[in-house]
């Protein structure tokens, strides 16, 4: 009888414990979901490959493991998810296999588009594929930096991406010389970053900064959106436009190679002759664009030594012009318009000229003026019923940047 009795609470016990363990085996299912991306990598084996030159999708898919009947079923499965001519060279493709070295077979490939796009390749049983994105945080940061060796690598000592200091050069582009910035100049900046993964894949836009140049004078950027009639969104603490009637300049140059002068011996003939422009050394092929919005005048060839010239008239006071061009940007003749900071040429060497260089210069009502000392008048101010929130955003922000 108590052999009895114990059988059947051994019996009971081993019930409980089976009914126990498929619990827990249920709770880790809800606790480890599939995730967006389809399936559970963690699963499965991973190794990684890239797209090799000249490599196709049906070479690339056996490469890593599909059979040959499963590549051609893949293929027609392709439809609009996925282009096999826009594949490129050393784009990284995820391969997971399932069983081990002596017995796998392919489950899934991912082939990475970007960072943040994917395809992914179902490898068995049904064979099809879909297009995953993967989700982008939007992250408001602050950096604080002094300048010691440029912009660019002290904002990426900090911490900061390296396309903050693109933002900030067009933001500041008709206000600040990046070329002439000191040691001490300081940048606080407030931006917006996407991040992916842990990883910062872009800047998203700059909210603010403060320009402090060697501790003295200052210039704040902020952000106003949308503001009908008008692209401009950077306006200073006063509501003045940001921006420009001209750029600083009309490329990124090296150095200025050679100033304006009413008296300057010429490097080709020698001859004491004015200079009314200024040169700006920059290599071949430099991107040279329109320092305001206007009409092409001239383009072409001259003989008075300028080579290939581009003339812009921007309005009934000012005239610009581009020397020695190698040549020009599509569309850019005679009568056309342009745009403030549209290429309109290339640095060259043409005409009378010891090297690559831009001879630019700039009239006013005709006569020559130097371009490194003209005064260029802001565009349209910020319309007066978006001052209060001009202001609230100011008063936020430098709470925000002075820790208070």
């Amino acid at each position: 009888m108590r052999k009895k009795i114990f059988k059947f609470f051994s019996l009971v016990f081993c019930l409980l414990t089976l009914c126990a363990c498929e619990g827990k085996g249920n709770k880790k299912t809800e606790e480890e979901p599939i995730p967006a991306i389809g399936f559970r990598a963690s699963d499965y084996s991973l190794e990684t490959y890239k797209v090799k030159k000249n490599e196709t999708l049906p070479l690339l898919l056996k490469r890593i493991g599909l059979p040959k009947d499963s590549v051609s079923v893949i293929l027609t499965q392709l439809d609009t998810l996925f282009n096999p001519r826009k594949m490129k060279i050393g784009q990284k493709v995820e391969a997971y296999y399932s069983g081990d070295s002596l017995n796998r077979r392919l489950e899934y490939a991912v082939y990475s588009h970007s960072k943040t796009k994917v395809t992914v390749f179902k490898c068995a049983d049904s064979l099809f594929l879909w297009n995953y994105y993967k989700p982008v945080e939007h992250q408001e940061e602050y950096v604080d930096v002094l300048i010691d060796n440029s912009l660019w690598a002290d904002l990426t000592k900090a911490g900061a991406p390296a396309e903050l200091a693109i933002e900030l050069a067009d933001i500041f582009a008709w206000t600040v010389n990046f070329f002439g910035l000191q040691k001490g100049d300081r940048f606080q900046t407030i931006y917006t970053k996407q991040v992916c993964e842990g990883e910062v894949i872009a800047v998203d836009h700059v909210d603010f900064c403060r320009y402090t140049r060697s501790g003295s004078s200052e210039i704040c950027a902020i952000k106003v959106d949308d503001i009908p009639g008008t692209n401009d969104k950077y306006f200073n603490q006063n509501g003045e436009n940001l921006r420009k009637t001209f750029l600083k300049a009309p490329l990124k140059f090296t150095r200025v190679s050679s100033k304006f002068s009413l008296r300057r011996k010429h490097p080709v003939t020698g001859q004491i002759k004015p200079h009314t422009g200024v040169d700006y050394a920059a290599p071949m092929g430099t991107p040279v664009v329109a320092l305001g919005d206007g009409t092409v005048i001239s383009a072409g060839w001259t003989d008075n030594g300028g080579g290939n010239v581009i003339k812009i008239k921007h309005n009934s006071v000012y005239t610009t012009g581009y020397l020695h061009l190698k040549g020009f940007a599509s569309g850019i003749k005679k009568g056309a318009k342009v745009r403030q900071g549209q290429v309109i040429g290339y640095v060259g060497s043409t005409g009378r000229s010891t090297g690559p260089h831009l001879d630019f210069r700039v009239w006013r009502n005709g006569s020559p003026i130097d371009p490194l000392t003209m005064k260029s008048p802001a565009a349209e101010p910020l319309p007066m019923e978006y001052k209060p929130k001009l202001d609230s955003l100011y008063n936020h922000y430098i709470s925000l940047v002075n820790g208070d």
